[in-house]
């Protein structure tokens, strides 16, 4: 009999990014019994410093900010009862275009192969049956984001070889696990300008090439396969998020309160794109067709 728990890999790019996409799903399959991995792939290094200091401003120290986001990140994880941490340790590239993308050491100029290669032994050795990452485009183009997407297919793609392979052998078989990528409903990203509206936040006209970028920006409502209700782990969701708090990004979701914030925030949504299960769509269960 096996007696291994179900498993829910997450790959995410940055210290924070577990809290805003998956952090319900995170604290939700923890509670339901589920092991949950969650594997950060770079430092961190290219968020604010104290005082909210930017990367390349007097005051910004790379190196603190990283140790101080590696403390969040931990606490974060204790909040969302997240089984077990690793992390690729990878340079942040910093958004596109800047300099720190060609940095030694920067997420975004590893060699996909290097990157799906360590990523691969974090999957012979959890066996996961749930993988979630972004999509190609890294949900809005941030190049550590999309490189997450790279290697974890790439390493799903290896794994999965090498489970077949073995298969045919006779000397064992693996799992393939269902793959899922983050993404958001439109009819959400409508809420959530109203709701910055609410809360006294003034978003600036976009130029018309920010405005095409924002248009593509998450699905619509009918191309999304699972909606996961999380609304019974929104606080603990909202305590991940403000673990980050050197973060400035966060501050505005942190001023809704819990309430509000679990009320916008408390579906969260992903597009399904590997599966052996045979469950149906739309479904409201990641681990549906596997319990």
């Amino acid at each position: 009999m096996n007696d291994r728990p179900l498993t829910l890999m997450a790959v995410h790019a940055h210290p924070d990014d577990e809290a805003t996409s998956t952090g319900g799903v995170l604290a939700r399959y923890a509670a339901e019994g589920m092991r949950t991995v969650l594997v950060t792939c770079t430092d961190g290094a290219c968020g604010d410093g104290p005082g909210g200091v930017k990367p390349g401003e007097p005051g910004h120290d790379p190196a603190a900010v990283a140790a101080i986001r590696r403390q969040e990140l931990e606490a974060s994880c204790e909040i969302l009862k997240i089984s077990d941490l690793e992390m690729l340790g990878y340079g942040d590239s910093g958004m596109m275009g800047w300099d720190s993308n060609d940095a030694p050491g920067a997420f975004w100029r590893t060699p996909v192969e290097e990157g799906a290669a360590r990523l691969a032994e974090l999957i012979r050795h959890y066996r996961p049956d749930v993988v979630v990452t972004y999509d190609e485009n890294g949900f809005y183009g941030h190049p550590d984001h999309i490189q997450a997407n790279r290697i974890t297919m790439a390493a799903l793609a290896l794994t999965e070889a090498e489970a077949e392979a073995n298969a045919d052998s006779g000397s064992g078989s693996g799992t393939t696990p269902k793959v899922y990528w983050t993404t958001m409903p439109r009819s959400a990203m409508q809420r959530f300008g109203e709701a910055m509206r609410e809360f006294g936040e003034e978003m600036p006209e976009p130029d018309p090439a920010e405005a095409a970028v924002l248009a593509e920006i998450g699905l619509p409502d009918d191309e999304i396969t699972t909606w996961v209700d999380t609304t019974g782990f929104g606080g603990q969701k909202f305590d991940s998020l403000a673990a980050h708090a050197s973060q400035g990004e966060n501050i505005f979701f942190l001023r809704m309160g819990k309430e509000k914030f679990t009320d916008l925030m408390g579906v969260e949504t992903f597009v399904r794109v590997r599966d052996t299960t045979g469950a149906d769509l739309p479904e409201d269960d990641l681990f549906a067709g596997l319990r």
